[in-house]
């Protein structure tokens, strides 16, 4: 493992004045290997399936694992876009001159060597490694078990069409072993040479890379999302987005977990909406004004405000107006993703501004909580952290930043 630290180190020394080209071609290299070599990871997928089934995992999982042959024609897809991205790397994102004559400017560049850990999901082998590259950066990929021979199948591949451009083969390397030890060596840092990780799994997986990490960590613990139907919230307009936002996914962590219905609203709005939600399929827990809606609300737990269901269920209560919605959220959320849902320009604008999640959203569905949804290409995920990356962490966000100073001749009095 410290091996593969310095090796990585080295890449990313050669990636970060790698010109924007030959990593456009680097990435198209790739995403062709994928294609090309389509068989042979949809075999080493069919292997990794049939072991988790015996060694019963459950069906959800094995969803996430599973390939077929319009899920990997995605996978090398969502490469070839990222390959097609503005390239983040020496982007200069302002300039000044001072009284002195000194010429300032504060550019863009990549962030080192990144880790990446992460759970089942074969497809986060090639959108990791490919956003990592385009930013510049060398990445360490250490994928889950129940996925090791189809991880490495894409990522061999995936070195097929770097290399072939021309890129160091250690710009994308994989640890190659199930052994968990290997974990814990990218947790404290190998010797120095990561300079950050990226957890993509459960909350277990998450706390602990949040909890033991020696380096920086990009990530969100969990995703309580909620959704506050304003007063002045559009009937129509209400319906659709929280049907959407509750139920279009969800597993996904920008899923609504909790419905806050303004207590002005709610002979208009309360019984249309958890009527949708329980005619839907949804299990709706309620406080004491839900609960007499339907008999078929069950009564929530002060727990249920903190949950992150990532299923059909969801808490739904009444609040006294903006304030209320306001600190029930900054009380009981996970600063991931919050809506709310208003005609009123007003009360829009102060949601957006005091609330302090990572995203906020104004009349839409929260499941946009997504970096190819943003425009950014894809993500390696979603940071609710407050410094550096926040939100959804695309190419650009994998970047830092370095100021140039340039004189003629200027010294200090």
């Amino acid at each position: 493992m410290l091996a593969m630290g310095r090796r990585a180190r080295a890449a990313a020394r050669a990636l970060a004045l790698a010109p924007a080209d030959t990593k456009r071609a680097a990435l198209l290299g790739a995403a062709a290997a994928i294609r090309a070599r389509a068989p042979e990871i949809l075999a080493a997928n069919e292997a990794d399936v049939t072991a988790a089934r015996a060694a019963g995992i459950s069906e959800a999982v094995i969803d996430r694992l599973a390939l077929t042959p319009a899920r990997l024609d995605g996978v090398a897809a969502a490469v070839a876009e990222i390959a097609e991205l503005p390239d983040p790397v020496g982007k200069v994102t302002e300039s000044w001159e001072r009284p002195n004559g000194l010429r300032l400017e504060r550019v863009r560049t990549p962030l080192g060597v990144i880790g990446v850990i992460y759970e089942s999901r074969p497809n986060v082998t090639a959108d990791a490694g490919s956003l990592c590259l385009k930013a510049g950066n060398a990445v360490i990929l250490r994928g889950g078990s129940d996925s090791f021979n189809s991880s490495r199948a894409i990522h061999a591949a995936m070195v097929k069409g770097i290399t072939a451009a021309g890129l160091p083969a250690d710009a994308i390397q994989l640890v190659p072993t199930r052994d968990r030890a290997a974990v814990g060596a990218m947790l404290g840092g190998l010797d120095g040479t990561l300079d950050v990780i990226v957890p993509r799994g459960g909350k277990s997986l998450v706390a602990r890379v949040q909890a033991e990490a020696r380096v920086p960590v990009f990530a969100h613990l969990e995703g309580i999302v909620h959704v506050y139907v304003d007063k002045a919230a559009d009937a129509e307009k209400a319906l659709a987005i929280v049907k959407n936002a509750k139920l279009r996914r969800t597993s996904v962590c920008g899923a609504a977990e909790t419905l806050l219905v303004d207590a002005a609203a709610r002979e208009r709005l309360l019984a249309p909406l958890v009527t949708m939600l329980l005619d839907a399929g949804c299990a709706v827990r309620g406080d004491a004004a839900t609960q007499a809606v339907d008999p078929r609300v069950t009564p929530a737990s002060e727990e249920d405000w903190r949950t992150e269901y990532l299923d059909a269920v969801i808490a739904v209560k009444l609040v006294d107006g903006l304030d209320a919605a306001i600190d029930h959220i900054e009380t009981h959320g996970s600063h991931h993703t919050d809506a709310i849902l208003t005609e009123d320009a007003q009360a829009a604008e102060r949601f957006l501004a005091e609330v302090d999640s990572a995203i906020v959203v104004h009349n839409a569905s929260t499941q946009f909580a997504d970096g190819g949804e943003f425009g950014f290409g894809g993500e390696i995920g979603i940071a609710t952290g407050r410094m550096h990356a926040r939100g959804p962490v695309g190419a650009e966000q994998l970047t830092s930043f370095k100021y140039r100073v340039r004189g003629t001749g200027q010294t200090r009095p």
